[in-house]
């Protein structure tokens, strides 16, 4: 752990904030049932800036001509650690992850009208958690109490995500080296899944598989719920029951990323659960390819977010017409949404430390403004076809869900992509194969 790339980004909002002030605290642990937690997360904007894994903490960052940074955390407690675990109170906390200063959690109340007095600008995450949102205007109204005394209340306040929104679409070196390593542990991930997969299994099974690898290889589990999905399930798009037994015959949809520093990765593989490919399925399989190797192709610096969802649909367009299930021109189809009954879906998203990542995708209202790539941009490329039974479809298609993703980076030279399970038909028949 080295605190100097989050200790970066605080530097850059407090140049952001001018004479103002931001607060941002991280999640609260969460009930599951009666008194058993969830697994604890922290929140990813305060992570971002921070790295501090624990709960009931917040920062305070001071702008102006003495810029400084401020933690407030838990306290030592030996009792409590003997519960719950290792905890690193104020003092080891502001030494350990490069604050200026570090209170406990318990004084911030008390502590905050005296941050914000007199500041011009007061930044947090608006309407995001009504308690907090209680606290700051507590906060405020302390201070305001204090106005005949000429002490001033910020006249502004400013939603603290849209600044870090802003700058969590380009990732640094540090981040990009996690979703390298995470993206990296997911492939191996659906790697074995592939290599364990028999027909008759449960899709739980192929979960497990995937769990054991990602804690096997150090992440620190899922992502996001996975998708494992046999047959027509993987007409359903989110999907997560995962409680069926795989068909000899069929598709299996895997969708599954793990998380690792807070990173997430995010992967789509199709393959049969049989190890070999039928005609129809090789045919559907190849078109969902092709659109995906179009839309990489499409993905660098200065096209936009869009360009790569286009180069994808025409492909997909194309391979519906072939298929006879729409006619006429692929321009055509396009306009008129012919396509979307079997598919449904934008080809991709921000990836970070959400799996659907902060940023805007649009700079305003017009159809073409679409934000533009930049280097450091992270984002998933991921068609899809799906046919479930019934719509009107010849019977030899009906339960045919197929979607390719990966993980891409814009560089300046175009992109590259992160993740590497197999993803062929010739490599997915070869890892398949049990001699």
């Amino acid at each position: 752990m080295t605190h100097q790339p989050y200790s970066r980004r605080r530097q850059r909002v407090l140049e952001r904030l001018g004479d103002g002030v931001a607060v941002l605290a991280t999640a609260p642990e969460r009930l599951r049932n009666r008194d058993s937690h969830y697994p604890y997360r922290f929140d990813s904007y305060f992570w971002y800036l921070s790295g501090f894994p624990e709960p009931d903490a917040a920062i305070v960052l001071v702008g102006g001509q003495q810029p400084r940074s401020l933690l407030f955390c838990r306290e030592k407690n030996e009792e409590r650690e003997t519960w719950d675990g290792f905890r690193y109170g104020p003092e080891a906390a502001a030494a350990a992850f490069g604050f200026d200063e570090a209170y406990p959690i318990a004084s911030l109340d008390q502590k905050l009208p005296e941050l914000i007095a007199n500041r011009r600008a007061l930044w947090h995450s608006l309407g995001h958690d009504t308690a907090w949102d209680q606290r700051i205007a507590a906060a405020l109204n302390s201070v305001r109490g204090q106005s005949r005394g000429g002490t001033r209340t910020p006249g502004e306040i400013h939603d603290l995500r849209s600044l870090l929104d802003e700058m969590r679409l380009i990732k640094d070196a540090h981040e990009i080296d996690n979703m390298r390593r995470a993206a990296d542990i997911a492939s191996a991930g659906h790697s074995r899944a592939m290599r364990a997969c028999r027909p008759g299994m449960a899709e739980y099974e192929l979960e497990a598989e995937l769990a054991y690898e990602f804690r096997r290889r150090g992440a620190d589990g899922h992502a996001y719920t996975p998708i494992v999905a046999g047959g027509a399930n993987a007409c359903i798009l989110h999907y997560v029951a995962n409680d069926k037994l795989l068909a000899s015959q069929s598709l299996v949809l895997i969708d599954a990323g793990c998380e690792l520093a807070g990173y997430a990765s995010d992967i789509t593989r199709t393959f049969p659960v049989g190890g070999l490919f039928s005609a129809v399925q090789r045919e559907v399989y190849e078109i969902v390819l092709s659109a995906q190797q179009a839309a990489i192709a499409a993905v660098c610096p200065g096209a936009s977010f869009t360009d790569y969802h286009q180069a994808a649909l025409r492909v997909l367009a194309q391979g519906l017409i072939d298929l006879k299930l729409i006619s006429g021109s692929v321009d055509g189809a396009i306009e008129s949404d012919a396509y979307k009954p079997w598919y449904m879906h934008r080809t991709g998203h921000w990836l970070g430390l959400d799996v659907h990542d902060a940023g805007d995708y649009k700079t305003g209202t017009a159809d073409d403004d679409w934000v533009r790539l930049l280097p450091g941009m992270t984002l998933t490329v991921e068609p899809g076809l799906y046919f479930r039974p019934g719509n009107g479809i010849p019977e030899h298609l009906h339960g045919i869900g197929v979607r390719i993703e990966d993980d891409v980076l814009v560089t300046a030279e175009g992109c590259t992509v992160y993740t590497h399970a197999p993803k062929t038909i010739a490599e997915i028949e070869e890892v398949m194969r049990h001699d």
